[in-house]
């Protein structure tokens, strides 16, 4: 699929737990030798430690290989304001190695500043070229509409799985604008014994059916579940190949 105007494989990588250790600097660069293209990070992970592992091990980043991080987030009031945004962007630069990143998302819409301020300050470094493509996380359908108005979004990252569906319209808005929906959390919903059925008669994990049924789910959705593990990774990687039954998808929605 196309983050923008970048190709990339439909499983990512979240990094909300990497901190800066020799083993997970060689796990990040394993990741991508593995195939894993988007790599998702914010500047507020591990206090800044999942930005620096990864500009440690990647930088300069390889040719298709997205690293999308996150600025104005972190909780609290007024964490949208432009000032912010460009001091957040600015050591998100320094800590990834890097003088342009691929995609940065506002991480939440701040409830002082309105969403046009906030995304202004990020359009101004895309305007410089220090940001490719921007996106924006944990947001309606208005509040994307009223984004577009200011700057293109090529990616939505909002919270959902098998068992939150509070996004379902926004999953098929992006489907339909050539928008990448990009759901966080994705594998801690449940569907019931159904998902252990089905997982048992595919010889797969039930971690894997749940990736596979969001990969069915829209062809927009590009999955980052979180792993600190190489194996973990690699069986993420491997629902790629995993074809649900109309059957199956149907019982699991």
């Amino acid at each position: 699929m196309k983050v923008g105007d970048i190709d990339v494989a439909r499983i990512g990588l979240g990094t909300n737990r990497l901190a800066k250790t020799r083993e997970n600097i060689a796990f990040i660069k394993s990741a991508v030798a593995a195939g894993v293209q988007m790599i998702d990070t914010a500047h507020s992970y591990t206090g800044g430690q999942s930005e620096e592992t990864i500009g440690e091990a990647l930088s300069p980043f390889p040719e298709g290989c997205i690293v999308a991080t996150k600025g104005g987030g972190g909780g609290g009031a007024g964490r949208g304001r432009p000032e912010v945004l460009r001091a957040e962007l600015e050591e998100s630069l320094r800590r990834l190695k890097t003088d342009s990143i691929a995609l940065y998302y506002l991480h939440r819409v701040d409830l002082e500043t309105p969403i046009e301020e906030s995304l202004a300050a990020i359009k101004d470094y895309q305007d410089r070229g220090m940001v490719r493509h921007i996106g924006i996380s944990q947001v309606d359908i208005e509040q994307i509409e009223r984004a577009r108005r200011v700057v293109p979004i090529a990616a939505v990252q909002n919270h959902y799985n098998l068992s939150e569906r509070k996004y379902e319209g926004v999953v098929d808005y992006c489907a339909a604008e050539g928008i990448v929906f990009v759901p966080f959390f994705p594998l801690r919903g449940n569907a019931g014994a159904a998902l252990g059925e089905i997982a048992g008669r595919h010889r797969t994990t039930t971690q894997q059916i749940t990736l596979a049924w969001l990969l069915r789910r829209s062809p927009a959705i590009l999955p980052i579940p979180g792993t600190l593990s190489l194996d973990h990774m690699s069986e993420n990687l491997a629902a790629l190949n995993i074809e649900l039954t109309d059957a199956e998808f149907e019982s699991l929605r």
